[in-house]
């Protein structure tokens, strides 16, 4: 990081380094950036630490710019980053380039509210069902398993499935009401699932106001594999898979599932998503697709003296 940090410096930037301590830790240093007048926060970690951040910065005028460091990096692929891989360095520097060459977007936001009580935003999905459940079991992942990547996440979560129960959901959309026996309730903000390797809703902008609520049905989890499998090769409309629009979601499932939110777990149902317009002022690189976003943004401003 202290080359990452050096680069901005060269810009101008006046630059700390603030290395997290725990679980949560992200969100508390992001909300004193906003609160210090910080004008940008580098987030450096994976969809996880990203998300934290976010919640920090949501409804802030802090910007948050994405540095992909994690295991997966979801939200990274999607902005067409670099990833780390064995040339770390140089390929952090090479993201750094970017974002100093990019623009700021206003994203939009989901806020999911839990069977807690528990709210907090999210950048990419909330689910409940199979991924609730894989996420609820899996994490925090053994060091072997975030080694060898998404394989890892697969090996672990088929060991998982003979235990899944079958599960009667009923999804509030904007009022409409769906049941059925689902396997997962996936309401997405963004293009890509499953850790980036599967691109879930191609045409989706990070900032149109609406979520893609996607809908498996099935009453044993082997089905998910097969799901993911015709996704994979760009099949989206098969019987037992659904895509609804919208902007509240309430889901609630017979037993009560495990919830996700950005890959960290998120309580058990009910779940309720509100979708929160423009609510983080993002650092967008010039690596990400040219449709990513309906509006347009800014480039970033010189640091304020």
């Amino acid at each position: 990081m202290a080359l990452v940090a050096d680069l901005w410096q060269a810009r101008g930037w006046r630059m700390t380094i603030q290395p997290t301590q725990a679980p949560g830790h992200a969100t508390e240093l992001a909300q004193q950036a906003a609160t210090d007048g910080c004008q940008v926060v580098i987030a450096a970690g994976g969809d996880g630490t990203l998300g934290e951040v976010a919640n920090g910065l949501a409804e802030t005028e802090t910007i948050m710019a994405p540095l992909p460091v994690g295991t997966a990096n979801s939200f990274a692929r999607e902005l067409h980053m670099p990833l780390p891989l064995l040339r770390g360095k140089h390929q952090l520097l090479k993201a750094s380039q970017l974002l100093l060459n990019g623009r700021i977007h206003y994203m939009d936001l989901g806020y999911t509210t839990n069977s807690e009580g528990e709210g907090r935003y999210w950048l990419l999905w909330s689910g409940a069902g199979a991924d609730g459940y894989l996420v609820e079991h899996i994490e925090p992942r053994p060091k072997w398993s975030k080694k060898i990547g998404r394989l890892g996440y697969m090996l672990q979560g088929i060991a998982l499935t003979l235990n899944y129960p079958r599960v009667a959901g009923t999804v509030e959309i904007d009022g409409r009401m769906y049941q059925d026996d689902y396997l997962l309730a996936l309401v997405s903000n963004c293009r890509l699932y499953a850790g980036g390797g599967i691109t879930i809703s191609p045409q989706a902008k990070l900032d149109d106001g609406l979520f893609e609520v996607w809908l498996f049905r099935g009453q044993h989890i082997l089905k998910m594999f097969q799901y993911g499998a015709l996704m994979k090769m760009g099949q989206r409309e098969y019987e037992g898979m659904e895509l609804v629009y919208g902007r509240s979601i309430t889901i609630h499932m017979e037993p009560e599932m495990p919830c996700q939110t950005d890959g960290e777990p998120g309580g058990f149902t009910p779940l309720t998503c509100t979708l929160k317009p423009g609510a983080l002022r993002l650092l967008v690189p010039a690596s990400a697709p040219d449709d990513l976003f309906e509006k347009p943004g800014r480039p970033l401003e010189h640091p304020s003296s």
